[in-house]
């Protein structure tokens, strides 16, 4: 019996574009053509949009090719599929910057999920309006900044903001219940890589109070939306979500103490999603490669 060792290097390729006969096998060909050893794939099809999408993980142990030069060679044929692409795997893990502000719950599930190595990045920095979990960061030897909030000051706080994440060289910023609206000049220095988690099911009760809205509406299940941001309040792609079910006997308090838990799980799977990069945007959707 042949056994085969793990992997060392592997690579993942996200490719979009106009569909057309023969696109798995042109793309597919190419990398075994090459040496490659394809791990995973997988590939979606929107009719309505004529869009191809493709998730494509692979060895490259047995390539000919260095990861630059198979960069360089994939661009021509990308571009004479039409398509646009992203390859990864030869880039330092991702750096996260998690930004919180009084509560503190999905903070700690994260902190947590890193330490145990379940986040294939890095949380470099953890920034606040309020200084209310710096003890938490220290727990878990995470640098900490706290940069508050002052009527009239707000564009400043956010020029230092801003420095900080260039500072720290961050890849990815997590909004993990952090309770401000960014200004579109942050929205667009991180476009599509800014994640929100939102306590409700998206679309329905954006903005302030959503657990307030669910017992006055009187509804029967309730959520957490994790979704990119936006310019547009709570209206970004969305890339994850769940629901609990709830009774007319529950409170506010009820629900926000059932959302907390969704809202770790929600905002967690995104955060993977994304790392791990199965993740694809289109217009103002999501394909999910799980």
């Amino acid at each position: 019996m042949v056994t085969r060792s793990a992997p060392r290097r592997t690579a993942v390729l996200l490719a979009r574009g106009a569909d057309r006969k023969g696109l798995v096998a042109t793309i597919t060909g190419f990398l075994y053509g090459h040496g490659a050893n394809i791990l995973h794939a997988d590939q979606h099809i929107d009719p309505l949009a004529g869009m191809f999408f493709q998730r494509i993980e692979f060895a490259m142990d047995e390539m000919d090719l260095a990861f630059t030069a198979l960069r360089d060679q994939l661009g021509p044929l990308m571009t004479d599929l039409n398509m646009d692409f992203e390859l990864f795997g030869h880039e330092p893990l991702p750096r996260l910057a998690v930004l919180v502000s009084k509560l503190e719950h999905c903070l700690i599930d994260l902190l947590l999920r890193a330490r145990a190595g379940e986040l294939r990045g890095h949380i470099v920095v953890v920034a606040s309006n309020h200084e209310t979990v710096r003890p938490l960061t220290e727990l878990f030897s995470v640098p900490f900044v706290c940069l508050p909030v002052t009527p009239g000051l707000r564009e400043e706080q956010e020029g230092k903001l801003l420095t900080m994440l260039a500072a720290e060289r961050v890849d990815l910023v997590v909004l993990a219940r952090y309770m401000q609206i960014l200004s579109a000049r942050v929205v667009q220095a991180y476009p599509l890589r800014i994640i929100n988690i939102h306590h409700s099911f998206l679309p329905a009760f954006p903005g302030a109070r959503p657990y307030h809205q669910a017992v006055e509406h009187g509804v029967k299940l309730v959520g957490a939306t994790s979704h990119f941001v936006t310019e547009a309040l709570d209206e970004g792609p969305i890339i994850e979500q769940d629901v609990v079910r709830v009774t007319h006997r529950d409170t506010v308090e009820d629900l926000q103490r059932k959302g907390r838990d969704l809202e770790r799980l929600v905002l967690a799977r995104a955060v993977r999603l994304w790392l791990e990069r199965r993740v694809l945007c289109y217009g103002n959707k999501t394909v999910v490669f799980d």
